[in-house]
């Protein structure tokens, strides 16, 4: 935008279990407007992982929680032209752009797993991020080392 940054839309808390942050998830893994659907393979997932989970302290939402925040990175290399060369700069993430890179990581990531359905799926991509497994987890490890590769250009910060 050329004048200034669009404001913030309040979102509704979803209707189950009353949470911002499930709604927005559930935004990402919304497909062309369906967000029912999205919702019914959210919940489906969530049941899943209530059924799959072997500690008892901790409930089947607590545990897609802990996986988010498994998943979101700290860091990561932003692209700066600097003198005709591009250098890959180390930077810090802002707090909500944390949140949606590991909601778009675990959903992607999610998609491109073999189980049947689609709750399955997130199910089980949800259940090896909360014990730091799976390929979300791997690809913020890799966005960690990429920076940490970089880190002597992290002068040309802007």
């Amino acid at each position: 935008m050329r004048k200034r940054q669009a404001k913030k839309r309040p979102l509704l808390p979803d209707p189950k279990f009353n949470d911002q942050l499930v709604t927005r998830f559930v935004n990402n893994l919304m497909w062309d407007g369906k967000k029912s659907v999205a919702f019914k393979v959210f919940y489906d997932a969530i049941d899943i992982v209530e059924q799959k989970k072997n500690n008892d302290e901790k409930s089947a939402l607590e545990v897609w929680k802990d996986a988010l925040t498994n998943v979101m990175p700290h860091v990561e290399v932003r692209s700066r032209r600097v003198g005709g060369a591009t250098f890959q700069i180390p930077m810090q993430i802002r707090p909500d752009r944390k949140v949606s890179m590991a909601m778009k990581w675990l959903i992607g990531y999610a998609r491109k797993r073999n189980e049947k359905s689609m709750a399955q799926k997130l199910a089980a991509e949800i259940i090896a991020a909360s014990k730091e497994e799976g390929a979300a987890v791997k690809k913020k490890m890799d966005t960690h080392r990429m920076a940490e590769a970089n880190k002597a250009f992290s002068h040309f910060r802007f």
